[in-house]
């Protein structure tokens, strides 16, 4: 989750699709170069262990678009393969903050 947050804050769309799981990964990802990501927090982390083959991860990311806050939150639905980890897709939820 941490990677895949810091790989949208330096605009990096090509470890986004590498870290993609291939049944949901879109042919190619337009990032906004007008966002500036300031934050991320993981609030709760369910399996996703050594032993496990898939897991969730629900987290707030907080944004700055020119003079706006924006709050992005999510649950998200992670599988291992390989011995890697790959986005599935995610639920967003509304923000607390």
């Amino acid at each position: 989750m941490r990677s895949r947050y810091s790989a949208f804050a330096v605009g990096d769309a090509a470890y986004l699709l590498r870290t993609w799981h291939p049944s949901t990964r879109p042919a190619s990802l337009e990032l906004d170069d007008g966002l500036e990501w300031k934050r991320l927090l993981v609030e709760a982390c369910e399996a996703g262990g050594p032993f496990d083959a898939t897991g969730r991860v629900t987290f707030t990311a907080i944004a700055r678009e020119g003079g706006s806050r924006l709050v992005q939150r999510e649950r998200s639905r992670f599988a291992r393969e390989g011995g890697a980890w790959f986005y599935v897709d995610g639920t967003t939820l509304d923000p607390e903050l």
